[in-house]
């Protein structure tokens, strides 16, 4: 009888040469002992079954940040709201603006809020989520999210800063626990990626502005680009139209709001992440590769192989990074 091949090996780095900085974290960022609610640890990891799929979450300070004694301005939340087949679980990542000096704290705060708004919609979202319905589930999930940003919002003009030094993308992921639902809905705003690993070969699923996202249980690409409800599934929500002669000049359009919605097929692999890995997985052929073959095979792997594998390093990318990735039995 043959055997199960054994796990491919985990590696350092991918690409021509290694990364200039050093692989393991050398300086803390500094504490203030009267807002040591502030401090944010290097690395968060986390993990979970959920109905027919396993999530593994993860959070590490980039290479950058780790050298230069900063602290990590991404945020990781999960959260299960609910019980049984019933539940609902909540993926929440934000990255807080470069160079801020509150960007960590705003990065959290976006995660808490965006995770308190859903976990009080919860019931009614894991039905619109089995029903299907698209646009209920689109308009909500936008309300949510702006209300969630605009408490940033606000937090900035207590603190008396500009709006843009105390703000975060914010990339979200809701699972159902119901085994009998395969629909995964991905929500948010801000840089980053969505991406598929089906059949051994990655697919780029992230939903842009003017994209025809096809029907939303259906994923990018397929059919019209829009439903028989006549409903966009991306919308770009903050185009402005052209200024008047005679009007003040609008302040620029935020971020769109982007949305999509697909059927999980057994053996697929989706995952969320922040620019920290987006970028290099989009840039570096070899880390896609090598990805690959460590997330190919029938089990997921445990914690500690998915933060060895999500820490891969590739010259010239040394930010944050933060992922969730689901796989489907």
């Amino acid at each position: 009888m043959l055997g199960v091949p054994p796990q491919p090996p985990a590696v350092g780095h991918v690409g021509s040469r290694p990364p200039t900085y050093d692989a393991e974290p050398t300086a803390l960022p500094p504490a203030d002992p009267d807002a040591l609610e502030d401090l944010v640890a290097d690395t968060v990891l986390d993990g979970a079954r959920c109905g027919t799929s396993t999530l593994r979450a993860v959070s590490v300070r980039g290479d950058s940040a780790r050298y230069r004694g900063e602290p990590r301005r991404d945020a990781l939340l999960t959260a299960r709201f609910g019980t049984g087949e019933q539940a609902l679980v909540l993926v929440a990542m934000a990255t807080g603006t470069r160079a801020a000096p509150r960007a960590h704290r705003a990065a959290v705060e976006a995660c808490r809020w965006i995770a308190g708004a859903v976990g009080r919609s919860h019931a009614r979202l894991a039905e619109d989520i089995r029903g299907a319905r698209r646009g209920d589930l689109k308009s909500g999930l936008h309300r949510l999210t702006d209300r969630s940003l605009g408490k940033l919002r606000a937090g900035a003009a207590e603190q008396g800063v500009e709006p843009e030094e105390y703000t975060a993308g914010l990339r979200c992921l809701l699972l159902p626990a119901d085994p009998e639902c395969r629909t995964r809905v991905f929500f948010g705003v801000g840089p980053g990626g969505l991406f598929r690993l089906r059949d051994g070969e990655w697919q780029d699923i992230e939903p842009r502005p003017a994209d025809a996202g096809g029907e939303a249980v259906l994923g990018f690409g397929s059919g019209p680009h829009e439903t028989a409800e006549g409903d966009r599934l991306t919308m770009d929500l903050g185009i402005t139209t052209p200024p008047s002669p005679y009007e003040p000049a609008p302040r620029p359009p935020r971020a769109p709001f982007r949305f999509r919605a697909s059927i999980a097929r057994p053996g697929d692999t989706l995952l969320l992440c922040t620019g920290g890995l987006a970028e290099p997985l989009r840039g570096e052929p070899e880390l896609a590769e090598h990805l690959t073959t460590r997330w190919s095979r029938r089990e997921p792997p445990g914690l500690a192989a998915f933060l060895a594998d999500s820490q891969v390093r590739v010259k010239g990318y040394a930010d944050d990074r933060t992922a969730a990735a689901v796989w489907e039995a």
